[in-house]
């Protein structure tokens, strides 16, 4: 559904991301980790035409829109969310999910119901008139979430949508990006909670070393792992599922290495 090829962005004389594939399917939840400054978010920006990169092509369901704006590609399916909460927090939750609504068209009473219907899918329809800004962080987050899905997205990235979360709320997110997952959305995910990840994430690719960002996808060796479990193929070997990745701290260039916790 999503591919992007040999994607590569630099700031300067910085460079935040060099020569990176990756891809997303239909029906499955695909992680994107790594340490702080890997180049995660370049890359969502990237995909949603924030960012021009200098070389590369991003490819949406067969079709290329490197050369797309962000407005076009989100009308061709792309939905996100933002690492930094981007509501508008004077409305209510309702009314925020409601804007989504009507960049579709969708008023009045069938958008109303349509936004109460949203909310209660994930779980706000208790705060549904309360304004967004005197939500807790989590609540927040996950009201952007029900925004994003008001657009109908084919592929949904999130950024950290479980930053300040508890563990309940936590799960009950896994569980509802597994069940969009099943509806057939494609979803990227970047998350530093590395349960959720393992949890629910079918791939997994990993940023990794300051100076030549590489990704590593999973593999399912059939003599280590059972069909369907995600594990994480370093530069140094793999890790299955009971084993977490220890990610190196920002700054660092030596690649990840994964040990048990």
């Amino acid at each position: 559904m999503l591919r992007v090829e040999e994607i590569s962005v630099s700031f300067g004389g910085l460079r935040a991301l060099d020569s990176v594939d990756l891809d997303v399917g239909a029906g499955s939840v695909t992680g994107l980790i790594g340490p702080n400054g890997a180049g995660k978010t370049t890359m969502f920006n990237v995909i949603t035409g924030l960012q021009r990169p200098e070389r590369g092509r991003v490819i949406l369901d067969g079709r290329d829109i490197t050369g797309e704006g962000s407005k076009q590609r989100a009308r061709l399916g792309l939905g996100r969310t933002f690492q930094r909460l981007e509501l508008f927090g004077s409305l209510s939750a309702r009314d925020n999910v409601l804007v989504a609504l009507e960049s579709r068209g969708l008023t009045g009473r069938k958008g109303r119901q349509l936004a109460d219907d949203l909310l209660t899918r994930v779980g706000l329809a208790a705060v549904a008139d309360r304004p967004a800004d005197v939500l807790p962080t989590g609540m927040a987050r996950v009201l952007e979430l029900a925004r994003a899905l008001a657009c109908e997205p084919k592929v949904l990235l999130l950024d950290e949508p479980s930053s300040g979360l508890d563990n309940a709320e936590g799960d009950r997110l896994g569980e509802l990006l597994t069940e969009l997952a099943g509806l057939g959305m494609a979803i990227l995910l970047v998350e530093h909670d590395m349960n959720l990840v393992m949890r629910i994430c079918s791939k997994i690719f990993v940023l990794v070393d300051q100076t030549n960002r590489r990704y590593h996808a999973p593999t399912v060796p059939a003599a280590s792992a059972k069909a369907g479990e995600p594990v994480i193929r370093f530069n140094d070997g793999i890790a299955p599922p009971a084993q977490r990745p220890v990610l190196p701290a920002s700054g660092s260039s030596r690649r990840c290495r994964c040990t048990m916790k």
